[in-house]
């Protein structure tokens, strides 16, 4: 029952309470962020795969420029990821405007992460099973390990959740969500600023 219904329930009136009350800090951390981005803008929207592989636009706040070399091609992550980007996504602030993404419906509080829709025909049957819930916010892959796991290791946790979704799993995730957010662990992977490509053998 939880699963097919109350989630989802509590989900929009949490998020819509929470919205209510942090929206003047949302304003504050935009403006601060459309500066520091060189006027790149505040917020990153993509299309990402969703429950049952229903694509939807996620929204993040934008922790990098737009800088290019004079090729014309972006600079690394390393290179255009911000001070203020920096501290955004370390403190998982940038993860905030998904609050919206879930108010919609798009996706949930708590769910395996929303990855790129390149990586769709990598997954084995398996792995293809985390879109059988909402994506979340945060979520079981997330608070054992996020970036610094393989992605093996992150599909296999993102499924075991699908299998043993519930309120007190839930509960337990936002509260390591909230240590890890504190400790700021797991932010980077070794060898990279951000998470390196799924290429289907990783």
């Amino acid at each position: 029952m939880y699963r097919h219904g109350l989630k989802r329930v509590a989900d929009f009136i949490l998020v819509f309470i929470v919205l209510v009350i942090i929206w003047p800090i949302l304003l504050l951390i935009t403006i601060w962020l459309h500066l520091a981005n060189k006027g790149a803008g505040a917020f990153f929207t993509q299309e990402r795969p969703g429950k049952n592989g229903k694509f939807f636009r996620v929204i993040k706040f934008k922790t990098m420029t737009d800088e290019r070399d004079a090729d014309g091609n972006l600079l690394p992550d390393a290179a255009r990821l911000t001070k203020v980007g920096c501290l955004v996504r370390s403190t998982s602030i940038d993860e905030l405007p998904q609050l919206i993404n879930v108010l919609k419906g798009d996706m949930a509080l708590i769910g395996p992460r929303p990855l790129l829709p390149q990586y769709l025909p990598l997954y084995n049957e398996v792995q293809a099973r985390r879109h059988e819930v909402r994506p979340g916010i945060t979520g079981w892959a997330q608070v054992n390990g996020r970036n610094a796991i393989s992605w093996t290791r992150k599909f296999e946790l993102d499924v075991w959740y699908v299998d043993h979704c519930s309120f007190l799993l839930d509960l337990k995730i936002v509260f390591m969500t909230i240590k890890k957010v504190f400790v700021r662990e797991g932010i980077s992977s070794e060898t990279s600023a951000t998470m390196e490509a799924f290429t289907g053998n990783n």
